[in-house]
């Protein structure tokens, strides 16, 4: 399973690097959206249950991963710009369903609150439109590492709280990834982190408020920075949403034990391939065969 790499050009202002896992059979492409400090690496678990069933798209943004090297670091990313990146990939390759984990939520509800006409349904992963006291612990002490370019501190800070409940083969590599990342990279978090402690979480709302395609919220149980109770305030706010937790799993899912690994591909595979409406179907039928329809 190798996926078609390529550098893609946008807006003239970026360049963005991709993988393409095309699958033959498959109907529908989803798109994945990274968390913070993640790299197209952090999907490899989710990868192996959505492919064959999904063309799967997965990508760095400018400041992370193999798209740094093609890039100018010279000022700080908005999530609004982030999200228009999100939305220029849907359209390039052109998915019909988004999927995000953690912090790439936030872009993912600016993206579909702009309300893309061929996204049809979309999946937000350990995500909630609060900042508890767990996370704000967590915020505020990554914000003065990270300002003080503290690399070690910053990767036993990640694995000592949202990382916890990883394996330490995974806890090795997080460490070893979270501390060789470029002084641009840090500042780039910093700037989000400190965004979401000034809102407080209302951003989100508002965006989520926008949003007209059906959602699942997936959390994991013992994830006490992104709660399952947390999660599910944004009922109040997205009219067809929908609500799973992931036993025995804390915020990274999937990636934590094999058991979380095989909840987390059947609820999210029982979600993603549930029939589609006809309106939604009309959604992202090429236009040629709607007219002829």
């Amino acid at each position: 399973m190798k996926p078609e790499t390529a550098v893609l050009d946008i807006q003239g202002q970026y360049r963005v690097y991709t993988e393409f896992y095309r699958a033959d059979s498959a109907e529908h492409t989803i798109i994945l959206v990274n968390g913070s400090l993640s790299t197209t690496a952090s999907f490899a678990q989710t990868v192996r249950y959505l492919y064959p069933h999904f063309n799967v798209v997965l990508f760095d943004l400018p400041y992370a991963g193999q798209s740094r090297e093609h890039n100018d670091h010279s000022r700080l990313m908005t999530r609004e710009e982030e999200a228009d990146i999100l939305l220029e990939l849907v359209e390039h390759f052109a998915c019909d369903h988004v999927l995000s984990f953690s912090w790439g939520g936030i872009a993912t509800l600016q993206a579909l609150a702009r309300r893309p006409r061929r996204i049809v349904r979309a999946v937000i992963n350990s995500f909630s439109p609060i900042t508890n006291q767990a996370m704000l612990g967590y915020l505020e002490r990554g914000v003065d590492v990270m300002k003080a370019c503290d690399r070690e501190n910053a990767g036993l800070l990640l694995n000592g709280t949202i990382g916890k409940h990883l394996p330490s083969l995974y806890k090795r590599y997080n460490h070893r990834h979270v501390t060789s990342l470029e002084i641009y990279e840090y500042q780039q978090m910093c700037f989000h982190v400190e965004n979401v402690l000034n809102m407080e979480g209302r951003s989100c709302i508002s965006f989520a408020a926008e949003i007209e395609i059906p959602m699942l919220f997936v959390n994991g149980e013992w994830d006490e920075y992104t709660t399952v109770e947390d999660a599910r305030l944004f009922a109040q706010y997205v009219p067809h949403s929908e609500f799973r937790s992931i036993d025995q799993a804390g915020h990274f899912l999937d990636m934590e034990h094999k058991a979380a690994w095989l909840q987390t591909r059947d609820t999210l595979l029982g979600y993603l391939q549930q029939p589609l409406s006809n309106r939604q179907r009309s959604l992202i039928m090429p236009e040629s065969a709607a007219l002829a329809g």
